[in-house]
């Protein structure tokens, strides 16, 4: 049985973007202009420092949690276990995007306000800085580079980590979809990368090869945003409520879920198969054959989920964090 551990009142509507979750640690933005770091078992705070107003973009990678304030132009560097500042960087005004991998953070590009530029994840250092503004959703990071691509177009570029030059493209059989800031671009654990386009297609694209593959194609309308990957299934969510769950190998349909509400962003793998959640409150078990196993609403609204161990997880509501127990023994 779900149950909560803990609560944590964030005194302002949470935000996806704001909240950055590994198996050590929860850091959150709340209070207009204060980031938290707490501790996942008991929600007490290890740290709490003011950063500016609703964050466009956190991030931990490594020892380092990197911010990006919407009232300043700068991109903060904190040391996750501490909260101390470790460098300041000021990329531009409303930068958005923050992409950290291998010692390498990129930075720019969220609606075209400011080139992209990449900084050492450890000093701040400048290593480039694009010479044009273009328009990105929110890149990922490969093993061959960064792939990029403007929200609404049909193609996709990869670029060099080391000066930001392209090295590829893909054209796209639809428009590029996914949020204003959260994440367009999925890897599939196999060296390639999952993207939506158009109303219903989910494509993938290897740096191997030149052509984007249609993984599936859905019979309805999908919600404009990635794909959710969980337990080798890609979870496709519906416009009209509902989501249909495909196996990422190959693009055929486990099963499909009824529901007459959206479900949230993401899916988290819990003990004896998955936890999803919609925007009503409600979270459900899903077992490894599709059904539903248990329902239970445990708040007025949820926007995001997160799993945080393997009989925990992480619940974005309206204006708290909340912390669900599995129900296994002696994860308390």
């Amino acid at each position: 049985m779900f149950d909560v551990r803990w609560e944590r009142p964030l005194h302002q509507a949470g935000s996806p973007c704001a909240l950055a979750a590994t198996a050590h640690h929860l850091v959150v933005h709340e209070r207009s202009t204060r980031v938290v770091a707490l501790d996942p078992a008991d929600g007490s705070v290890r740290w709490d420092v003011p950063v500016g107003t609703w964050p466009r973009n956190l991030v931990i990678e490594d020892r380092y949690c990197l911010v990006i304030p919407q009232n300043v132009s700068r991109l903060l560097c904190l040391d996750v276990g501490t909260g101390e500042d470790v460098w300041q960087r000021e990329p531009g005004a409303f930068a958005g995007h923050v992409v950290a991998h291998e010692g390498l953070v990129l930075v720019g590009g969220w609606r075209g306000y400011t080139p992209l530029s990449a900084v050492d994840l450890r000093t701040g250092d400048l290593r480039w800085r694009a010479k044009d503004r273009r328009r990105t959703a929110l890149p990922v990071a490969t093993a061959a580079g960064f792939l990029v691509g403007e929200p609404g177009g049909e193609s996709v570029r990869l670029i060099d980590r080391a000066d930001g030059r392209e090295l590829a493209e893909w054209s796209l059989p639809g428009p590029l979809l996914g949020p204003d800031a959260g994440p367009a671009f999925v890897p599939d654990g196999s060296g390639g990368v999952l993207v939506r386009c158009g109303d219903r297609s989910v494509v993938r694209i290897r740096s191997s090869e030149r052509k984007a593959e249609t993984l599936f194609r859905a019979e309805h309308d999908l919600i404009p945003r990635a794909v959710e990957r969980c337990g080798g299934l890609l979870w496709l969510a519906h416009l009209r409520g509902g989501c249909t769950a495909v196996d990422e190998s190959d693009g055929t349909v486990r099963w499909r879920i009824d529901h007459d509400r959206r479900f949230v962003p993401s899916v988290a793998s819990v003990d004896g198969g998955f936890a999803i959640a919609d925007g009503g409150g409600t979270l459900f078990r899903i077992d490894q054959e599709g059904a539903v196993r248990e329902r239970v609403r445990v708040t007025q609204r949820i926007r995001d989920l997160r799993g945080q161990a393997p009989s925990r997880l992480v619940l974005l509501t309206k204006g708290s964090l909340l912390a669900i127990g599995n129900g296994v023994p002696g994860d308390h």
